[in-house]
């Protein structure tokens, strides 16, 4: 396993939100976490990468790559986030600074890990925009010129620049239409492809578990009430509140069981 999980809790000092949970996530693979809006999915994804507020407290085990990522200082996650471990937003515009270019943003990123030519990371950067299906002339534009879309590509090329090992993406695409949302995870699927990396997929849209997942978790009110592959748990849900989740699935109440001949990893295409 590349993520092990075990008896996670998170807290205020009044109030639990993630309740002992434990899963855990295999090498490559794509892994979906599922449930309503505040059932604790994002507050546990930035609990691996000790990236909670300060006023929540984490207590458990959260193995990856064989150390406890909860007893690790700040200059041991400083040199596993975004190297090893990288995140993708779901507010993609609040990870860029305004006055910054998108050039500035990638020669920092690389800067942090250690790669000091600057014709190597502005090579770096070209490549990787084009990775995406942006061509060189986004790499002198500013965050504001670009739309939802390319600049959530621009967030995916960052992430995956230095070939992490396990890629969080925390509802990446709650804020984008529905044909922006399509490409985008086309493209997230081909580059893990590429990379063979894990994904930790935190989503309510169960149209995208469908089609991308291998194995998910339901998470409701903190805890995961149920988890296993994914055609078992969308033919034959064990839990009343998966089977409400399902049922109240856009378009997919009557039509969401896994035989997915129809629904293959395709290769992405840019507009």
């Amino acid at each position: 396993m590349i993520l092990s999980i075990e008896q996670l809790g998170v807290s205020t000092k009044e109030k639990q939100l993630v309740h002992n949970v434990s899963l855990s996530i295999r090498e490559g693979e794509w892994f979906a976490l599922v449930g309503q809006s505040g059932s604790g999915k994002s507050v546990l994804s930035q609990a691996v990468g000790q990236m909670l507020p300060a006023n929540l407290k984490a207590s458990g085990n959260i193995q990856f790559m064989n150390q406890n990522m909860l007893t690790l200082d700040r200059k041991q996650m400083k040199d596993i986030r975004g190297k090893r471990i990288s995140y993708i937003f779901q507010d993609y515009h609040g990870s860029f600074t305004p006055f910054r270019t998108i050039a500035q943003h990638f020669h920092e990123y690389q800067k942090a890990h250690g790669i000091s030519s600057r014709e190597q990371r502005k090579d770096n950067a070209i490549e990787a925009l084009e990775s995406v299906g942006l061509d060189a002339s986004f790499y002198k534009r500013y965050a504001f010129q670009l739309s939802g879309g390319q600049l959530q590509r621009v967030s995916i090329a960052l992430a995956l620049l230095l070939s992490p090992d396990l890629v969080i993406a925390d509802e990446i695409t709650t804020a984008l239409d529905s044909v922006s949302s399509h490409k985008i995870l086309q493209l997230l699927a081909q580059k893990q492809k590429d990379t063979g990396c894990a994904i930790l997929f935190i989503t309510h849209d169960w149209r995208h578990v469908r089609r991308y997942a291998d194995r998910l978790a339901v998470m409701k009110e903190g805890q995961i009430i149920e988890t296993g592959g994914k055609h078992r748990i969308l033919d034959h849900p064990r839990h009343e509140y998966t089977r409400q989740l399902i049922k109240a699935a856009p378009i997919l109440g009557s039509g969401l069981r896994s035989g997915l001949e129809e629904e293959k990893k395709h290769e992405p295409t840019f507009s």
